[in-house]
């Protein structure tokens, strides 16, 4: 599984694994990892993937939290490289809304987590905590 993940590749019509070889087409049902792991190292946030990349979230490497419009539940991703994305597991969204901190933006009062100088909203302030 890790050396796929070296050669994924997304591309404007989807994901693909490429070699220089060959070019194959696959279908990924949401993200193509899985963060399973969170650290706190200072104001560095730096999270493991289940292929063994280490990934710090910080300006080249995004958080973002969308809503599941079926359950509104949140669905967090970080971005890993090149436009591939893992979804944050939720014992480690956990986490990271233990570590959020309130901040008032122009929609509102929000949770968010700051790493390598840059504030990622996770929520609305007031949501439960875990």
């Amino acid at each position: 599984m890790r050396l796929f993940s070296t050669v994924l590749r997304l591309d404007p019509d989807g994901y693909h694994l490429v070699t220089p070889v060959e070019k194959m087409r696959i279908q990924v049902e949401d993200a193509p990892f899985i963060a399973v792991r969170v650290d706190q190292e200072g104001d560095v946030l730096r999270f493991l993937t289940n292929v063994g990349d280490t990934v710090e979230a910080g300006p080249d490497n995004a958080i973002r939290v969308e809503m599941d419009p079926a359950t509104g539940a949140p669905r967090p991703y970080l971005h890993v490289r090149r436009g591939l994305e893992a979804l944050i597991a939720r014992p480690v969204f956990y986490e990271l809304v233990e570590l959020a901190v309130e901040r008032d933006t122009p929609e509102g009062p929000a949770l968010g987590v700051l790493s390598h100088g840059v504030w990622f909203p996770i929520g609305p302030a007031g949501a439960h905590r875990p």
